[in-house]
């Protein structure tokens, strides 16, 4: 996960909402923290299509600046790093969603962070209780409150 000793990161959608122009309460300082830590080159950041599919969902039901929305897709794609999930990370989304985890989205960027040794940043709750519950490796979740605390005195 941090093969460089950088921190690699899949970023959930929430954090690539506010690119699109769409708000997430309380999400700022988590932002800037993430921001700092790039620009310190400590971190590199990773997208999923899936997220971008996700996130074209919640467009779909708002009204929306298209061209906000065009330049942060746009810089989405410039900025991070894209993210392919493996078979093995399908595979793993389905048996997940076969024990009754309804989001799919969710379950392939955990799935993706698996197989490809990255970290996952969130702060779905539901999600990372779903996958104790099941006994699942949940060591690639970075949850926001930990980057914070551990990486926002840094």
């Amino acid at each position: 996960m941090s093969s460089s000793g950088k921190l690699r990161i899949i970023l959930d959608s929430t954090y690539l909402l506010p690119i699109v122009g769409i708000g997430v309460e309380d999400v700022d300082e988590a932002l800037l923290l993430l921001k700092r830590l790039r620009d310190e080159d400590k971190a590199e950041y990773y997208y999923s299509p899936f997220s971008l599919l996700e996130i074209l969902g919640k467009l779909s039901r708002l009204k929306c600046d298209q061209g906000r929305v065009s330049a942060g897709l746009t810089s989405i794609g410039e900025e991070f790093k894209l993210a392919h999930p493996t078979a093995e990370g399908y595979l793993k989304a389905l048996v997940l969603r076969a024990k009754g985890y309804r989001d799919i989205i969710d379950l392939l960027l955990y799935a993706t962070s698996l197989t490809a040794d990255k970290l996952l940043l969130t702060r779905d709750r539901a999600l990372i209780e779903f996958l104790r519950e099941n006994h699942e490796d949940v060591k690639n979740i970075l949850r926001e409150e930990e980057l914070l605390e551990k990486y926002g005195q840094l």
